[in-house]
């Protein structure tokens, strides 16, 4: 059986600085990311492509969501397979290659998770992040190679 889940979020333009999209500088890229029930998200493009740097950019929020969605993936699994997790962090990257005729894609992305654990095998621990990439939504729903390099460290409860 499968189940369908759907999701919704809305996006507004802010960048018209009085002339719209008259030429290519003359308008910001500044926009709100929202969703109800949710805090608003300040977004722009990436400075490269005259965004503002205090905002998040699109290629940073898709390595957020491959990060996120592989940390509650593992966080299920470890459970279900006797890890106690006491702290998880993740040192992201992704990497994205311009064409010619300006657009592009990304050509992977790499999560660097920090995993400790109170209870349960260090190398199963570590052998779990294969079936959390497996499991994440968006890590199979994009078209690159989403690698993982993890560390697991054995603290006290």
């Amino acid at each position: 059986m499968q189940i369908e889940h759907r999701f919704e979020v809305q996006l507004e333009w802010q960048g018209n600085r009085g002339t719209g999209t008259s030429n290519y500088r003359s308008y910001g890229r500044d926009h709100v990311i929202s969703s109800p029930g949710n805090p608003p998200i300040q977004g722009s493009s990436a400075r490269v492509f005259h965004g503002d740097a205090d905002r998040w950019n699109p290629e940073e929020m898709l390595i957020a969501s491959l990060s996120q969605c592989h940390m509650l993936s593992y966080l299920h699994v470890a459970t279900a397979n006797g890890i106690v997790v006491e702290s998880y962090r993740d040192d992201a990257t992704g990497t994205i290659e311009q064409t010619a005729d300006g657009g592009g894609h990304f050509t992977g992305a790499t999560l660097r998770p920090v995993v400790e654990i109170s209870a349960g095998e260090p190398e199963l621990a570590l052998a779990l992040h294969r079936e959390a990439n497996e499991k994440c939504f968006i890590a199979s729903s994009v078209n690159f190679v989403v690698a993982y390099e993890p560390i697991s460290n054995v603290v006290a409860p």
